[in-house]
C-alpha cells in the first residue's frame, strides 16, 4: 500500500476522534524555470491538526512499513512535542488512532 493510500485511510479513521489536515509541501517550477517552494519548513508532517475532546494540536508522519524518518522529519517532531503538541509516526489508522487518544 502507498504513503498516500495510508494516508487517506487514517484521515478517514481520525474523523471521530479529530479534525485532519493533510499539509502538501513539495518544490515546483514556474513557466520560466525557476523552483517555487510550498512554504512549509522542511520536515513538516503529512498529516495534522486537532483533537476533538479537548482542541490540542496533533503531527503525525505516515509511513509505509518500511518508510523511515529523514532527518528534518525527526527535528520537526521533536520541536513539536517540545511545544506540547501531540507527536507520532503512523503505518497505520489504529497506531494513528492510539497516538492521538493517549498523546
Amino acid at each position: 500500500m502507498s504513503e498516500i493510500d495510508i494516508q487517506n485511510e487514517i484521515r478517514i479513521a481520525l474523523s471521530e476522534y479529530s479534525v485532519t489536515f493533510r499539509a502538501n509541501v513539495g518544490v515546483f517550477f514556474t513557466r520560466d524555470g525557476r523552483p517555487i517552494s510550498s512554504g512549509l519548513p522542511k520536515g513538516f508532517s503529512d498529516l495534522f491538526g486537532f483533537r476533538k475532546s479537548d482542541g490540542r494540536i496533533f503531527f503525525l508522519e505516515i509511513k509505509t512499513e518500511k518508510g523511515k524518518l529523514s532527518e528534518h522529519q525527526k527535528h520537526f517532531l521533536a520541536a513539536m512535542k517540545k511545544l506540547g503538541a501531540i507527536v507520532g509516526v503512523a503505518r497505520n489508522p489504529k497506531e494513528a488512532i492510539e497516538i492521538i487518544l493517549t498523546g
